[in-house]
């Protein structure tokens, strides 16, 4: 038997949809459909390079949910995000040289060298960038390096606000540790060159949440004050009988940077206002005693950002020991005062005009779920999505009046994933 038909008769085996049950969930129909994708990955390998004699291994890293800590991360404050049951896969096999090959379903194949690492000017912001920076930070960091052979798919689309690239960044992460270095990688270092990649190579300045939550899965909360401290946690929405649901407006980011950096720039106009660089290192009480100076020398949208920054910090060390108590309607408390605060004082739900698709689903939730669950803005705002945590039996309603308006691919239903990146299925299981 080949290494091919091995990996299929592997995945096909009872214990296997155990694996599958605890990465993706029980819902109906999850783990046929798992079977079916990962079949079709083994077979397209098959297919594309006809590599029956070497170890075939199914990798996987997820996308992440930001549960709370809205803009806070870029003035050294506290998040709490979480890995969800949505990923990137790939199947994969070591190669005998250098050459990286990868094939990802929707996108045009790759190739490249991993003894050429330098940086490209002409591959900034694509997949390619991200395979070498990646490449080079662990180089950096002393770890081997080899080629592979690739095929990849991801349920994690772009533009879903559940960060795919950050699940593609530590995806080929993990690639390199389980071929070349028994993957015996840290969350946090793989976190952090998925980071550098994504900031030095790929030219985009993003911090560190989105990596981490990926990389290392569960909850978990970051606090940014000076190196950033994570804290893995443990909670599943499902299991207390809730599910959490993102719901994708159809709002661009294009355009909007302004707004973005608007926020972050406002928030340290008033931390340089007391002579610091970001507002965690000014003291909640100093802020308040100067709020007449700081809404004359720099307006009152800087002043309400400001208030909502030491409100929200706040609410995520609630949120922290909220989950630890496993006290849920403490948590949706959190959650629903979180939303307000970004609507009223972030006031990052939409850029001035007329269109306002976040705020109109956040007015819908809150009167489907008023008492029963929660609801608020996810990520950056301005445009994209919405997080809400649902009751499972309002599950099929609230979903199907979300579609009505924002589409039928508008919704996902999704639960805490508790592992981060993962070895699959590795070739000596097969």
């Amino acid at each position: 038997m080949d290494n091919y038909s091995a990996m299929l008769a592997r995945i096909s085996k009872p214990g296997a949809m155990e694996r599958f049950a605890r990465l993706y969930g029980r819902r109906e129909g999850e783990l046929a459909r798992q079977l079916t994708r990962y079949t079709q990955l083994v077979k397209a390998h098959e297919e594309l390079f006809h590599a029956s004699d070497a170890p075939l291994y199914l990798i996987s890293a997820p996308g992440r949910t930001e549960i709370i800590g809205n803009h806070t991360d870029h003035n050294n404050g506290r998040v709490l995000a979480a890995a969800v049951n949505l990923d990137c896969v790939a199947c994969v096999s070591p190669r005998q040289d250098s050459q990286v090959r990868v094939h990802s379903q929707g996108y045009p194949s790759i190739a490249l060298s991993v003894d050429d690492l330098d940086m490209r000017p002409e591959e900034e912001g694509t997949s390619a960038a991200l395979i070498r920076g990646v490449a080079r930070g662990m180089q950096d960091r002393g770890f081997r390096l080899g080629g592979f052979d690739a095929v990849m798919t991801s349920d994690v689309m772009g533009g879903s606000g559940l960060s795919s690239s950050a699940a593609y960044e530590v995806l080929v992460c993990a690639i390199f540790d389980a071929l070349y270095n028994g993957f015996t990688m840290e969350s946090t270092p793989r976190a952090q060159i998925a980071q550098y990649a994504e900031n030095v190579y790929f030219g985009k300045p993003s911090g560190l949440m989105d990596q981490m939550a990926c990389s290392t899965g569960g909850l978990v909360t970051i606090d940014f004050k000076a190196e950033p401290e994570v804290t893995p946690l443990s909670y599943s929405f499902n299991d207390a009988g809730y599910s959490l649901v993102v719901v994708n407006t159809g709002g661009s980011h294009d355009n909007l940077t302004a707004e973005y950096a608007a926020v972050r720039r406002e928030m340290e106009e008033v931390a340089g206002f007391f002579g610091e660089k970001v507002l965690r290192q000014v003291r909640n009480e100093q802020f308040w005693q100067h709020i007449g100076p700081l809404r004359e020398k720099y307006g009152e949208r800087a002043v309400l950002r400001a208030m909502h920054f030491f409100g929200e910090n706040r609410r995520v060390r609630q949120m922290v020991s909220a989950v630890r108590e496993k006290d849920l309607p403490a948590m949706l408390a959190n959650l629903i005062e979180s939303g307000e605060s970004s609507w009223m004082l972030l006031q990052n739900l939409y850029p001035a005009g007329i269109h306002q698709p976040l705020a109109l689903a956040l007015a819908m939730a809150s009167v489907m779920l008023k008492g029963k669950g929660a609801w608020r803005v996810h990520g950056g705002g301005f445009a994209g999505t919405t997080l809400n945590i649902v009751p499972n039996d309002m599950i099929d309603r609230f979903v199907q009046q979300m579609k009505a308006v924002f589409g039928d691919k508008a919704c996902f239903v999704l639960d805490v994933r508790p592992e981060g990146a993962a070895v699959v299925f590795a070739p000596e299981e097969a």
